[in-house]
C-alpha cells in the first residue's frame, strides 16, 4: 500500500475505535460517521486505482496481447 492509503486507513481505524468506545457526544459521534464515510470512500478509490494500475501493468491471464 502506498503511504495515503496507509493514512487514511489509519484514520478510519482510529475514528472507528473512538466510536466504539462510545464515549463522545452524539454531534461528535455523527461526525465522525460523516468521517468515516468520507474516509471510505477516498479508500475505496485509492484501492480501484491501485486495482487498474495493476491491470495495466500485467495482463490479464488468458488476455491476448496487440502487437
Amino acid at each position: 500500500m502506498n503511504d495515503e492509503l496507509d493514512r487514511l486507513v489509519r484514520e478510519l481505524q482510529d475514528a472507528a475505535a473512538r466510536l466504539r468506545a462510545g464515549d463522545i457526544e452524539a454531534d461528535e459521534a455523527a461526525a465522525l460517521v460523516e468521517r468515516c464515510s468520507e474516509l471510505a470512500a477516498q479508500v475505496g478509490s485509492q484501492l480501484d486505482r491501485a486495482g487498474r494500475e495493476a491491470e495495466r501493468d500485467e495482463p490479464v491471464e488468458g488476455q491476448e496481447q496487440l502487437l
